[in-house]
């Protein structure tokens, strides 16, 4: 039985991730993955991006220091290959090719800016290989700090693949035109019409926390499955508090008490558009899917 450590780092526009998981594989090809290591540092490069446009000398410093720490992390796990990826922020960002350029020269790190459509299609394939089953029509969505990607599955075919310019620290950070939200509901509810019954399928920290704080309320819920209803519920409660007050009562780290609200809202949007009842939330990252295109890159 082959058995290695593989890594993946995703640089979003709020926090960055490293995702260290030993992978074992039988002489019949079965996969087991075993989660090692998760590290997440609030870096919120799209702080910056989406309100200066490029990303200031300070969080340039400390994202060198983070990754100059992931390098060493790695190192400590013997991790065979690995995959280093940053979505929206750094696409947007006027030096953002110029800071990577630099990150590798000084720690070897080659980190790739992924477009949206290649960060929808790592996200769709990893939760496919991990849905119960494909037929049916899905709508995975991932929403982030800088953008929201959206891939829709039917009966395990990708049908439409698209991804917005709308993110929790966008929103926040007023850089979000309402055209742009309405031509996402404006195709989601054509692609509704042609695919009915579409289930969504929701990953990203915000929506997993979402989803805790229901189950953890809940005694009768089904396991991963978040009700659009409770989810609006939830939302309504915790938007009239301040940031401090989010912490105190619901335990919400600082990073996450002011983007949660944003991700919500895009959630509901989206739900009311494909006029889904239900989100299921399986907990999969973009740094799953990474570690599973390296596995599968091998094959």
């Amino acid at each position: 039985m082959e058995n290695r450590n593989l890594a993946a780092i995703d640089i979003g526009s709020n926090g960055a991730r490293l995702l260290i998981k030993n992978v074992k594989e039988d002489t019949m090809g079965n996969v087991e993955f075993t989660k090692v290591l998760f590290l997440r540092i609030p870096l919120r490069l799209g702080k910056d991006v989406f309100t200066l446009g490029e990303i200031s000398e300070e969080r340039e410093r400390m994202m060198m220091c983070m990754i100059k720490s992931y390098k060493q992390l790695m190192k400590l796990y013997n991790v065979e290959r690995y995959r280093a990826c940053a979505t929206s922020a750094m696409r947007d960002a006027k030096n953002g090719v110029k800071i990577l350029k630099k990150i590798r020269k000084e720690t070897g790190i080659d980190i790739e800016i992924l477009n949206g459509s290649e960060e929808a299609k790592i996200l769709y394939n990893n939760s496919i290989e991990s849905a119960e089953s494909v037929s049916g029509n899905y709508a995975y969505v991932d929403v982030g700090g800088g953008s929201t990607e959206i891939s829709l599955l039917s009966d395990g075919k990708l049908v439409g693949s698209c991804s917005y310019n709308i993110g929790t620290l966008r929103l926040l950070s007023g850089a979000v035109s309402p055209d742009v939200i309405d031509t996402m509901r404006s195709d989601l509810t054509v692609y509704a019409k042609e695919y009915p019954g579409i289930i969504i399928v929701g990953s990203g920290g915000n929506i997993n926390k979402l989803s805790r704080m229901f189950h953890e309320s809940s005694k009768k819920s089904k396991n991963n499955v978040l009700p659009v209803k409770n989810l609006q519920q939830i939302h309504d409660e915790i938007k009239p508090l301040t940031v401090a007050e989010r912490i105190a009562k619901y335990g919400l780290k600082p990073d996450r008490a002011d983007v949660i609200i944003p991700a919500a809202e895009i959630f509901l949007n989206v739900a009311q558009a494909l006029n889904c009842t239900e989100i299921h939330v399986p907990n999969i990252s973009l740094a799953d899917g990474i570690i599973d295109g390296l596995v599968k890159s091998e094959r």
